[in-house]
């Protein structure tokens, strides 16, 4: 399995979240949802499909593989916990949501874990 970049984790991501929403998933359900090109979601589709992060079936639908669907889940979880955080100190959803966004690929595990720990503890 290769390295995964910040765009890559923001795609795996974004299959998660649409298989939640509608179950099936294809390109270009990513690419509305996103606001990309169908070039650059093809391209991204396939290096996360070399990477071992999705399979795509005949039919064009996309699936998060086991090792895809452990780094959507992470940066994911990440994403919710920020954007609650950000929120409950006052900040506006639309800020909380993009800083989220910026925070979750960034942070170590430890760190993560840390903070939210803290902040579960001092609710």
């Amino acid at each position: 399995m290769k390295k995964i970049y910040e765009s890559g984790e923001d795609y795996l991501e974004t299959i998660l979240i649409l298989q939640k929403k509608h179950g099936e998933v294809r390109s270009i359900d990513i690419a509305r949802e996103m606001e990309l090109s169908k070039p650059s979601v093809s391209r991204a589709v396939g290096i996360l499909r070399e990477g071992g992060f999705i399979s795509v079936d005949g039919g064009g639908y996309i699936t998060l593989t086991d090792a895809g669907r452990e780094v959507a889940e992470t940066i994911y979880e990440r994403h919710v916990f920020f954007t609650d955080w950000l929120s409950s100190l006052g900040v506006s959803p639309e800020v909380a949501a993009d800083d989220a966004c910026k925070l979750e690929h960034d942070i170590s595990a430890e760190s993560f874990t840390k903070i939210k720990e803290f902040f579960e503890k001092n609710k």
